[in-house]
């Protein structure tokens, strides 16, 4: 048995982790050693009992090979700590996964990654908070991390690939298990333009605990994580601490006060996290990275932002100059939260500004320089 071999075997055996093979690795020198010391041998401080007397009852009979071979079938990739594919940001946290299930691939480029979470039932204004920062992400040339999850995690992927950026989905399941099944199509686009990664083996069923356990690898993956529209359950809050704990940096979209989606990202702002309401607010914080990150294909100084036909109509009719929100719902034939929602997406754009009185005006054009 090879080093990476030990690796897949120790992975898919129920009862010992990462901390736990980590700390066997230490004492004996290799993974594949584990498979063949003595029980004393394996008695360590932060080895439970349990995990030895797992390891000693499983070891003979766990089938790393048919694991792989049923990957391969699959066209899934099995990364392990001792490959060089496998993400170096990954293995600073204090768990990193043994192994990693990939369909697509891992570049050195998604060293600079942040994640977007958040509820699995955004309100419009959620929705497009997401889908205005992921894509400004992968314009500026950030991979976007998130679960795939209903709600924000898909606005989020779907708008980092309408940005021809890339992006990484971390699954809560086995990868011959994808949850939600209804998110298969866009999971193959994802692998397409980025990677769909597990760290379950294959067949593992999704359950209440592999979600937040999957969470630490979402910002495990990321330099900071955006939280933009959660409630004091949600999981994306697990991923926010667990980014705080992993040293990386947190930011959260501000929301309504009056509405239970945004009081954990409300909550998270009052801890330390960063507001933002700019794509900007999170690209100034790693100016430290690659000369030209933050500069990619859509993000030059000249570039117009991209606009949604409902968007446009709002701002061909602040054209002659400015109007009261009531007025302008009127004239839009729009439903008033829609509105709102729009308004608050343009306002981040830096396309409209709000004035005093619920009033709004146009504040630059859609040509390339900006320019009224």
């Amino acid at each position: 048995m090879e080093e990476r071999e030990a690796y897949i075997a120790l992975n898919i055996m129920e009862g010992i982790g990462p901390v736990g093979v980590r700390t066997l690795v230490a004492r004996l020198g290799s993974a594949r050693a584990i498979f063949s010391a003595a029980p004393d041998a394996l008695q360590a401080d932060g080895v439970s009992a349990g995990a030895v007397k797992a390891v000693l009852s499983r070891r003979d009979a766990v089938d790393w090979r048919a694991e792989e071979e049923e990957a391969a079938r699959a066209g899934i990739r099995i990364v392990t700590q001792v490959d060089d594919e496998y993400p170096d940001i990954l293995r600073k946290i204090h768990d990193p996964p043994l192994a990693l299930y990939v369909r697509g691939r891992i570049e050195s480029r998604d060293r600079n990654a942040v994640a977007v979470v958040g509820t699995r039932r955004p309100t419009r204004y959620g929705r497009d908070c997401a889908s205005f920062f992921a894509r400004g992400l992968a314009e500026a040339g950030f991979t976007v991390v998130s679960g795939l999850a209903e709600g924000i995690d898909a606005s989020a992927h779907e708008a980092a690939l309408a940005a021809g950026g890339r992006t990484i989905a971390v699954i809560g399941s086995g990868m011959m298990r994808l949850y939600p099944p209804n998110h298969a199509a866009l999971a193959e686009r994802i692998a397409g333009r980025g990677a769909v990664l597990s760290e379950f083996p294959l067949r593992r069923e999704p359950d209440r605990t592999t979600f937040p356990i999957r969470n630490r690898i979402v910002s495990g993956l990321s330099l900071g994580t955006l939280v933009v529209e959660a409630d004091m359950k949600s999981g994306a809050l697990i991923t926010a601490r667990m980014a705080m704990e992993q040293g990386r940096q947190v930011f959260a979209v501000p929301g309504r006060i009056d509405s239970p989606m945004s009081r954990g990202a409300n909550d998270l702002i009052r801890q330390g996290a960063k507001l933002v309401s700019d794509i900007d607010d999170i690209i100034s914080e790693f100016e430290f990275l690659a000369p030209g990150l933050g500069l990619g294909p859509g993000r030059r100084a000249d570039a117009a932002p991209d606009v949604s036909e409902d968007e446009r109509k709002l701002l061909d009719l602040l054209e002659d100059g400015e109007m009261d929100v009531d007025r302008l719902t009127r004239a839009s034939g729009l439903k008033a939260g829609v509105v709102g929602a729009l308004l608050i997406g343009l306002e981040m754009k830096k396309l409209v500004r709000m004035l005093p009185g619920r009033v709004v005006e146009k504040v630059r054009s859609l040509s390339a320089n900006g320019a009224q």
